[in-house]
């Protein structure tokens, strides 16, 4: 089976294939061969995986006609810095609407980081407390601009998630000429656009390999349930039956208090691919898939013979907004 997306209007924003890292000295530290799929890598906007699902989204908003783009998230959303910043290359204007999600303040937070970069690419930014009040802005926006196309946060519908059906069909590209196959891939789970379309690629293209997913945003009974409706919903537009997911795994055991909020052995994470590797992480999605992947190592959940892919989605304007716990911690 195949899927063939020739069909889905797409506005190429990225330079793929991404690269695909063979991390020797991380290997060693863990005991599992270490693959890091650089998806932080980018030609806009700083790179992450977002750029795959705006291909999608964004093909699809042009052919329908729109003329801006409304979308949302947290207030160091990088779906929103990446939207800002695609829209920015195609010429369209670009309204964020961004509530106050993380119990978080301060000047690093509030000013540096995505929201910063949010402004640097022309986007015009909207501070809400709740999401009533993200709601109620979103109807304004809409009611002022006729031909507007909104986006949900994080890009995460089955139209975005076919970004990540294509990264699939690359990933087996490029393990064909390298011939080293992976035995398990790590990704994190957030608002699920990113993991249904890994799912539901594995299954179109015929590869079979066990799926990681760190929830980096909710508990795993919570991550479930936003992501099973995307894996239907990407499935349909493909034609395909929904995969099973008897090699997927969801863990919580990293997420912390919630949502953006770093515990210590998401910085220990952090610090580990920076020191061996030079990969940079953040603390919100990467580190804290990171520091799940290290503990599955630890455990034994994933073994030292194992080949592990684990898919970098960016994100690196975020660490700045953490600098001063990020101080701190590498400070210890």
């Amino acid at each position: 089976m195949a899927a063939d997306l020739s069909s889905f209007p797409r506005i190429q924003l990225g330079q793929w294939p991404s690269p695909l890292q063979r991390c020797a000295r991380l290997s060693e530290r863990l005991g599992p061969t270490v693959l890091v799929k650089r998806d932080d890598v980018g030609l806009i906007g700083v790179g992450g995986n977002k750029l795959r699902k705006l291909e999608f989204l964004l093909g699809a908003a042009v052919r329908d006609g729109a003329e801006r783009v409304i979308t949302f998230g947290a207030v160091q959303t990088n779906h929103g810095r990446l939207t800002a910043a695609a829209c920015a290359r195609l010429g369209m204007p670009c309204d964020l609407v961004l509530t106050r999600a993380v119990p978080r303040a301060g000047e690093a937070y509030e000013q540096s980081g995505n929201i910063l970069l949010d402004h640097v690419y022309g986007a015009t930014v909207h501070v809400v407390d709740t999401d009533d009040e993200a709601e109620v802005r979103h109807q304004e926006l809409l009611a002022g601009h006729g031909k507007a196309a909104s986006i949900p946060v994080g890009g995460s519908t089955g139209v975005g998630a076919l970004g990540y059906v294509a990264a699939v069909a690359e990933l087996i590209g490029q393990f064909g000429d390298t011939g080293v196959w992976p035995t398990r891939l790590v990704s994190p789970l957030a608002s699920a656009g990113t993991a249904a379309g890994l799912i539901v690629g594995a299954a179109a293209f015929g590869w079979e390999i066990d799926i990681d997913l760190i929830a980096v945003s909710r508990p795993v009974e919570q991550a479930r349930q936003v992501l099973a409706p995307l894996i239907e919903e990407t499935a349909a537009l493909l034609d395909i039956a929904p995969p099973a997911l008897d090699r997927v795994r969801i863990t919580d055991r990293t997420l912390g208090p919630g949502y953006g909020q770093p515990t210590d052995e998401v910085w220990r994470a952090i610090s580990l691919f920076g020191s061996t590797e030079a990969i940079t992480l953040e603390p919100v999605y990467s580190g804290k898939t990171a520091a799940g992947f290290v503990s599955l190592v630890e455990d034994g959940s994933i073994g030292p013979h194992e080949t592990v892919l684990f898919l970098h989605t960016g994100g690196l304007p975020g660490l700045f907004a953490y600098t001063p716990e990020a101080t701190a911690a590498f400070g210890r």
